[in-house]
């Protein structure tokens, strides 16, 4: 009988230290020996060399240094920007683009870091299409995802080149493969060259690209970019910025070595093609910086800009103050 109460006794005392242990190890904590706080990342899409320095600050031991325990979240039915304003996910991988348009529909979500400094985007095709300039869209065939901000870009750049977006037939093709639709379906589609294009150059196609930031300035909008909620900067900025330092250490590993970075991301995802990984991240490394002062930072102007471009092009319906929509202030000191 004292052997059981001696048993009792002790589990007793067991389950309060825990408890007391589970309160003390709350909120961030950059003790080695700490328990540390759990934080969802949400992608955008296939990992992939956007991603990279998310991997590599999880890798490194950049997010326990910070005491954050990161999980890497990956793409389903429900997108990035309703998981974060779901608080489903923490933080993840969005498109000024869409988080504008997010903020115009009262999802309250920030961009605290810009990924790529530049847009990268462009329309792509093969060569033997011919078509190197807007004005070549005119009576070609184009693979769409089929929206109105698709239409609004495309107006923009053939305006720009005294050409008529009537003339260029849009055909919706949403996720297939791009190389199967230009073969088969469609001239021309829409892709980032960081990622496609590489593809293409390890296939062998040739391709023209226009890229979208040399016709406007107002199209040189970021994307990707790492996003948040309000409620998550208003509740724990401490937390917020410890997971943008330990991301932006992340991205500036792949800037300075991008064969061990990439390395990274392959062995973090076996899946992912290793050539096409490679050569991609040579490609992108240096574009995440760029021409900045530092990476992840973001301009008002070019926010405004894009903003004015989407209200004008009556894609969002009312006026987006651009000050509340991305921030700063958690990147590192330089």
């Amino acid at each position: 009988m004292k052997h059981l109460i001696s048993i009792i006794l002790l589990i007793g005392i067991i389950f309060i230290a825990g408890c007391g242990q589970s309160n003390e190890n709350k909120g961030i904590n950059k003790d080695n020996n700490a328990v540390l706080t759990p934080v969802k990342f949400a992608l955008d899409w296939t990992p992939n060399t956007n991603h990279t320095g998310i991997y590599v600050a999880k890798e490194k031991g950049y997010f326990k240094e910070q005491g954050l325990d990161v999980e890497i979240l990956l793409p389903g039915e429900v997108r990035v920007n309703q998981l974060l304003a779901a608080e489903k996910a923490d933080f993840g991988i969005s498109y000024q683009e869409g988080l504008t348009q997010a903020r115009s529909e009262g999802l309250p979500l920030v961009s605290i870091a810009a990924v790529l400094q530049h847009n990268t985007a462009g329309y792509a095709s093969p060569k033997e299409k011919g078509i190197t300039s807007p004005k070549d869209f005119e009576g070609k065939k184009f693979g769409a995802y089929g929206s109105d901000l698709e239409k609004a870009m495309m107006t923009t750049l053939m305006a720009n080149d005294n050409a008529n977006v009537d003339e260029v037939d849009f055909i919706t093709t949403g996720d297939a493969d791009f190389f199967v639709a230009v073969e088969r379906d469609v001239d021309f589609s829409l892709v980032y060259y960081g990622w496609t294009g590489i593809e293409a150059e390890l296939r062998g196609v040739d391709l023209n690209m226009v890229y979208l930031a040399d016709f406007s300035d107002k199209l040189d909008f970021y994307t990707p970019i790492i996003a948040t909620s309000e409620e998550m900067i208003s509740a724990d900025p401490e937390l917020v910025k410890a997971f943008t330092h330990a991301a932006v250490k992340g991205y500036e590993f792949a800037i300075e070595h991008p064969e061990e970075a990439a390395q990274i991301l392959i062995n973090a995802v076996p899946d992912l093609d290793p050539d096409l990984v490679k050569r991609s991240q040579d490609w992108l490394s240096p574009r995440y910086q760029d021409d900045a002062e530092q990476f992840g930072i973001q301009e008002q102007d070019r926010w405004q800009k894009f903003a004015d471009f989407l209200l004008e092009n009556k894609i969002i319906d009312e006026a987006v103050d651009v000050d509340q929509a991305f921030t700063n202030e958690f990147l590192p000191d330089k």
